[in-house]
């Protein structure tokens, strides 16, 4: 059995580091770029294996040489691949983002690329599915809905890192057991309310038994059958931000196979997501389980293992 299958297409993310971004007809100098896979639940998967989970990624790819690098990074985290789909004469999907150092935002520009989905019928293994203790999605729609019946009929749990409120969401939340959003589906919920525990409260009403809300630098909020918890975020010197919603979804999974309560679980992913923040890219600064636990400890990150991965990720593709 795996601790966590996910299941999505994912894309190849091309990110550069700049002081600021350029206007139009002008130019800028680089900090730094780099090459890693993305995609919200594949890089939450990575998290979760570099943390210490069993995990099986479920989706497809293009044969392009951004599918067989995605593939490749994929399978370096000793992410189980048996039902993952290169999918002959296809491309995959493309984000070219540049992170500021001015604003501490980000500005993405997405390509998609061909590759079907998983699709409800032949092309979802019904039986992998059935072989997770979580089971993590992004997308309540299509196969991935299907999959999520058939993991909660078989005992998983789901996990869900909404990001929008996309169509379907509210309408089948009651199969998602952790519901963990963004500050931006927050506010389309909940556009009048700063009522965090009320919120928070009528989420679980809806079937979820956990609901945590992130708000970037201002930490999270959520509930459990515990209570009601707020945490601020660690502070740490932000060098690119993307990717850090994904990470602290892979470390919230990591911190309930653990055994640990929605609160001590939320912190944990907290301090994961921050030290991933002051690298660049998505993966790069994802700690493993001895540097996140010192982090939370000390305040002191070791960045040993952590550069030796972001100089692999500088080199273009030759991770493939």
């Amino acid at each position: 059995m795996f601790d966590v299958i996910g299941i999505e297409s994912p894309c190849m993310d091309f990110t550069m580091n700049l002081d600021k971004l350029p206007t139009s007809n002008t130019g800028a100098r680089l900090n730094a770029y780099t090459w890693q896979g993305g995609g919200k639940v594949s890089t939450g998967t990575i998290a979760a294996a570099r943390l210490g989970a069993k995990c099986m990624q479920i989706g497809t790819l293009g044969d392009d040489v951004f599918g067989r690098s995605v593939y490749a990074d994929i399978v370096r985290h000793g992410i189980d691949v048996s039902r993952m789909q290169i999918v002959p004469g296809t491309t995959t999907s493309l984000a070219v983002v540049m992170c500021d150092l001015e604003t501490g935002g980000r500005s993405i520009m997405f390509k998609p690329g061909n590759a079907p989905r998983v699709r409800e019928d032949e092309s979802l293994d019904v039986e992998a599915v059935r072989d997770a203790k979580f089971f993590f999605l992004a997308y309540l729609g299509g196969a991935n809905l299907r999959a999520a019946r058939i993991a909660r009929e078989s005992g998983a749990q789901v996990l869900m890192d909404a990001n929008n409120l996309r169509p379907g969401l509210l309408e089948n939340i009651g199969l998602v057991d952790y519901f963990i959003a963004s500050e931006f589906v927050y506010k389309a919920m909940f556009p009048e309310s700063t009522d965090y525990k009320a919120s928070c409260a009528e989420v679980l009403k809806m079937g979820p038994h956990t609901v945590v809300f992130t708000f970037g630098p201002k930490g999270c909020v959520g509930m459990d059958g515990s209570g009601f918890f707020e945490l601020p975020a660690y502070k740490v010197p932000v060098v690119d931000t993307l990717g850090a919603g994904d990470v602290y979804h892979g470390a919230f999974l990591a911190g309930l196979l653990r055994g640990w309560d929605a609160k001590k679980t939320a912190d944990f992913s907290n301090a994961v997501s921050a030290i991933k923040c002051t690298r660049p890219g998505g993966r790069a600064g994802i700690p493993d389980f001895e540097t996140a636990m010192r982090f939370i400890e000390t305040g002191e990150i070791d960045y040993t293992d952590i550069d030796k991965r972001v100089e692999y990720y500088s080199r273009g593709l030759e991770h493939i």
